[in-house]
């Protein structure tokens, strides 16, 4: 079943205007990519975000494209990628409302990390960081790695080079997530930690093969890089800093933020200070890192799953369209209600309202401090 659908998450993301959120919505209304490509004209009406012009444009595009051949085409110049549809796709891109469809990779494939069982940690930061910044990194790297954590970054100049070359220096694993296809390394000076990388890791992308850079794609990526991790530190970044759009993906996920504190008179370190000012976890020292890391969630093998393990929408009890919407905006690691009324765009009376039926449903569960999750 994985390699047909597969085909079809390929297929939908050929068509014009449809991404990773719209083709989620197809698959939790129809259970299957496969049924949502073949589904009468009409049937894409009922999906959200499906209006008269979106179901034109697939209407017209879907006859033009055969999904099988496709695959076949693509896997000349693409032969690894992951689909929500593979089992082997990272479970944590899963309880993000935006995974990539399509996850190239290059490198050593260790699957306990794809199933969340081996942790994986993000840390981010300024191109141009400060001699505090640089020794920082390296000492935090360098204490994850001895902890056990797979170090992820962006493979950009500054922080992200020094994190994922001490992770290297000190035997770790560690990914690399790039705004270009992954036979593309950019920055060039960083094409031989790449290579390192390979041999200790992954190079990941959701562009396909020769991809060049682009400046649009980069801010894009860093939701992967949230995603794939449990936590996201951000060690030096100043307020224009794509480290604060990793950050903010990762508080929209539900997932922890820790920044370390910096001088005032540092600019490299505003953003930072003010992830602090906002909520973000304060790195006091190695130790106290670990001590606080220690009440991350934690997974087991028994916890592993693929998309289409999960139960669609289809299983559930049939729920009137505000409490889906509602259901499917409530990940399965807590999150506050304010992210529920951004992602949702609700009024919060409807939304309480939604969540306190569907936990009398036992759907889903609240948590402390006004978060939900499902279960």
């Amino acid at each position: 079943m994985e390699t047909i659908e597969r085909a079809y998450w390929l297929a939908w993301s050929q068509i014009p205007g449809v991404g990773p959120i719209l083709m989620m919505r197809l698959y939790h209304h129809f259970g299957s990519l496969k049924l949502a490509w073949e589904a009468p004209i009409e049937a894409l009406h009922q999906v959200e975000g499906f209006g008269d012009q979106m179901t034109a444009i697939a209407h017209k595009a879907i006859p033009s494209i055969d999904p099988e051949a496709l695959l076949q085409s693509h896997l000349q110049d693409n032969p690894n990628f992951w689909t929500p549809a593979d089992p082997e796709y990272p479970r944590l891109l899963l309880e993000i409302p935006d995974p990539p469809p399509l996850l190239y990779y290059r490198g050593s494939v260790d699957l306990r990390e794809n199933q969340g069982v081996r942790p994986a940690i993000a840390l981010v930061g300024t191109r141009s960081p400060t001699d505090y910044g640089k020794r920082w990194t390296q000492r935090l790297t360098q204490t994850l790695v001895q902890a056990g954590f797979t170090i992820v970054s962006g493979l950009a100049e500054g922080i992200d080079t020094i994190a994922h070359q001490t992770c290297l220096q000190a035997g770790g694993r560690t990914l690399g997530v790039m705004g270009t296809g992954v036979n593309k390394i950019y920055p060039r000076k960083n094409i031989e930690l790449a290579k390192q990388i390979l041999d200790h890791g992954l190079v990941l992308s959701e562009y396909p093969a020769h991809t060049p850079p682009d400046r649009m794609n980069f801010p894009r990526r860093n939701r992967i890089i949230a995603g794939l991790c449990r936590a996201t530190l951000v060690l030096e970044a100043g307020q224009k800093s794509g480290a604060l759009i990793t950050a903010r993906m990762a508080n929209d996920y539900g997932r922890d933020i820790y920044a370390l504190p910096g001088s005032l008179d540092n600019p490299q370190s505003q953003g930072s200070l003010s992830l602090i000012d906002n909520g973000a976890q304060l790195i006091l020292s190695e130790t106290h890192l670990l001590e606080m890391l220690g009440h991350l969630p934690s997974l087991d093998a028994a916890d592993q799953l693929s998309l289409l393990d999960a139960p669609p929408v289809a299983e559930l009890p049939p729920l009137p369209p505000d409490l889906a919407q509602v259901f499917q905006a409530v990940p399965l690691e807590a999150t506050s209600l304010d992210q529920l009324v951004e992602q949702t765009g609700m009024a919060t009376n409807m939304i309480l309202s939604a969540l306190v039926q569907l936990e009398l449903m036992g759907l889903v569960s609240q948590m402390p401090g006004m978060r939900y999750q499902r279960g």
